[in-house]
């Protein structure tokens, strides 16, 4: 045994020396005797006595040392008082290999133990990292303790040492340090362990960054990370339910690191899941079979209402194109469907188009493509070149009923299908939807033309068929929208502004923003809707976009061909509800970067209040287009790995040149 600075402490032997230079004093050799005697029995630790091999070492080191050193160095031998309790733990420690095992399971065990149930591992982990060490149990330590000495054996870390003095305390430990410091890189050379010459301590030239005391590895912390969209459902789940915390939580592996901060131990200790526990009388009882309001477990009703939708809104997109039976779709659908400025995708997308592309099916997969994995498309119809998708979040497909669509031709040969329009309707939860694309007769002039249009509509527009009218004393068997609590109608309506061309291009040059307030005072539609013979009863968001027609295909400028045709805002979204507030707009343009027609899309997001309903209507059993997901989704992959590889290859292709 050896203690901090290298000295035999089996030898029981204290190594002293003159402050000045001279011989040491015999009186303060035995003060400082005594003070180690007394202080090594009131702390119940004594010394053990030196072996012949251990003084015979000491004796060897002690020749090397230059004469002026022996002359002022005095060697007492200390007799020592037996222990009173014997450490028979310890007898493992003559053996270095086997207590380096044992101290590495100690650490091992108690790594895993409440950080607040102090032990000596936690000590020796302290002591791993390159910071100062700090002892879970405060010790006393030696006064010739120094950063730099060897590791001392076992009992010479759990013993307290001794020669202490009340007043040479501090005189010991200087003499002591300064002979450490003239030789001690001899005694390192020869530490005594089992009389085993033991290499000396490698320090680092600057010290390495303090090491995290987890043992939880990056990849169970990833693994078990809970997404950004769940990180408050503990929370929830504590105030509503009340036992969450216990059987999916556990205090002990948080605290000890082994699981990560913000993660789940669900995977570990629990089988329940996100889920909202259903309990098993709720299940005897079948109350959601009978159609009630409020009846517990209802699939429509007002509790999974409020557990989808706390404040009862939904966000809908509504958008309108005129696509000019262009072949050639938008290589980039992003900014038409998914604006940067909202913060949040929509829980609903509707797009009614007109004049749409040969290939409908391809229309539709590029809308699922853009849409991604989320959304899935409810329903899809068509009349002509009138298309209409309904997309909506995949996990609210089980709370719509039946879907439902209806057509009306406007122009007098039925069989040209280019004018009219396309209505589907369903109910969500307890709220019903109607939406309605068209497109009504083209011409700057025809105003009472397009406002016969939108009366065949209404009138010929026979929905709802199967799905029950939410409220149908309010309804009206001349007006289909009347039918209905939530109503978007959308489409090109061709409504034109009643000024030529020449003045509505200064307007425009003067206003080169979104401030549009004088060209809408020669709007036909605000004009027609301001005297009710047209869209009764209906709403328009404010206008602060361009006009969406007619513009040359590709380019941002309008008309320039010998028509010279009039800037015009003929696609339109407007809405009406039964109930007052239940729509409010939040935000309605177009989308300039889309150039394949010769209209812009343009697009209005609401935020449409939702009731809770009955199951006894004809549910849609979260029935969707299940190919054509398959379809977008593949593409979707296909097309970020293509990215992927075209970036690989124009990084491995770059040359660097040397001139």
């Amino acid at each position: 045994m050896s203690t901090p600075n290298g000295f035999p402490q089996h030898a029981g032997v204290c190594v002293t020396r003159s402050m000045e230079g001279g011989a040491v004093q015999d009186l303060q050799a035995k003060k400082a005797g005594k003070a180690s005697k007394k202080e090594a029995a009131g702390s119940g630790v004594t010394p053990f006595e030196d072996s012949p091999s251990m003084g015979s070492s000491l004796s060897e080191s002690l020749k090397l040392l230059p004469g002026e050193l022996k002359a002022n160095m005095k060697i007492k031998s200390i007799t020592p008082r037996p222990p009173r309790k014997p450490r028979l733990e310890r007898a493992a420690s003559l053996d270095e290999k086997s207590w380096r095992r044992w101290r590495r399971f100690r650490t091992s065990q108690e790594s895993l133990t409440d950080p607040n149930e102090t032990s000596s591992s936690n000590s020796s982990l302290q002591e791993a990292s390159l910071s100062p060490p700090t002892r879970a149990r405060a010790s006393p330590c030696h006064p010739c303790y120094q950063p730099n000495s060897l590791h001392s054996s076992p009992d010479a870390s759990e013993a307290n040492p001794v020669g202490k003095s009340k007043g040479g305390t501090s005189d010991l430990g200087k003499r002591a340090s300064e002979i450490s410091s003239a030789f001690g890189g001899l005694l390192r050379s020869k530490a005594f362990a089992g009389g085993k010459p033991r290499l000396s301590q490698i320090l680092p030239a600057r010290p390495a960054p303090p090491l995290e005391l987890n043992v939880a590895s990056h990849t169970l912390r990833t693994a078990n990370r809970i997404d950004s969209d769940c990180l408050d459902y503990r929370h929830y789940s504590q105030h509503k339910f009340g036992r969450v915390s216990s059987s999916l939580s556990d205090t002990r592996l948080h605290g000890n690191g082994m699981v990560y901060d913000g993660c789940s131990t669900d995977s570990m200790k629990s089988a329940f899941s996100l889920l909202t526990p259903i309990r098993s009388k709720d299940v005897r009882s079948r109350s959601y079979l009978e159609g009630s309001l409020l009846a517990s477990g209802a699939l429509l009703g007002a509790e999974e209402l409020s557990r989808y939708f706390p404040d009862r809104n939904i966000g809908i997109f509504v958008a309108t194109w005129n696509m000019q039976g262009q072949k050639e779709l938008p290589g980039n659908l992003d900014d038409f469907l998914l604006p940067t400025e909202p913060d949040y995708a929509q829980d609903m997308y509707v797009i009614g188009v007109q004049e749409g592309c040969p290939d409908r099916r391809e229309w539709e997969i590029r809308l699922q493509e853009t849409l991604g994995p989320h959304y899935v498309m409810l329903y899809s119809a068509a009349h002509g070149v009138l298309y209409m998708s309904v997309f909506i979040r995949r996990d609210l497909i089980w709370f719509c009923s039946e879907v439902e669509y209806a057509t009306v031709t406007t122009r007098i040969v039925s069989q040209i299908k280019t004018k009219g329009a396309l209505g589907i309707c369903f109910t969500f939860f307890g709220t019903s939807f109607l939406f309605i694309t068209s497109h009504f007769t083209s011409g700057d002039s025809k105003v009472n033309e397009r406002k016969l249009d939108y009366n065949k509509t209404i009138q010929a527009l026979t929905l709802p068929k199967n799905v029950p009218d939410t409220n149908p004393y309010r309804s009206s068997s001349n007006d289909v929208t009347t039918r209905f609590d939530e109503v978007f109608w959308f489409g090109d309506f061709n409504f034109r502004l009643n000024k030529d061309r020449e003045t509505v291009d200064s307007i425009l040059k003067q206003n080169p923003g979104t401030d549009v307030s004088k060209l809408l005072v020669y709007d036909q539609l605000t004009s027609e809707m301001s005297r009710g013979s047209i869209f009764k009863g209906f709403q328009e968001a404010d206008i602060n976009f361009r006009p969406s027609y007619k513009f040359d295909i590709g380019k941002d400028s309008y008309d320039t061909t010998s028509k010279q045709r009039t800037p015009s805002y003929t696609d339109r979204v407007v809405y009406r509800s039964r109930y007052r507030d239940d729509i409010h707009a939040v935000k309605y343009s177009s989308c300039p970067v889309i150039k394949t027609s010769d209209h812009r899309p343009v697009f209005a997001l609401f935020r449409v209040k939702v009731r809770p309903g009955r199951d006894n209507i004809p549910l849609a059993a979260g029935q969707f287009d299940r190919e054509l997901y398959l379809i977008g989704i593949k593409r979707r992959i296909t097309r970020e790995l293509q990215k992927r590889r075209e970036q690989k290859d124009q990084k491995s292709s770059s040359i660097c040149s040397i001139s």
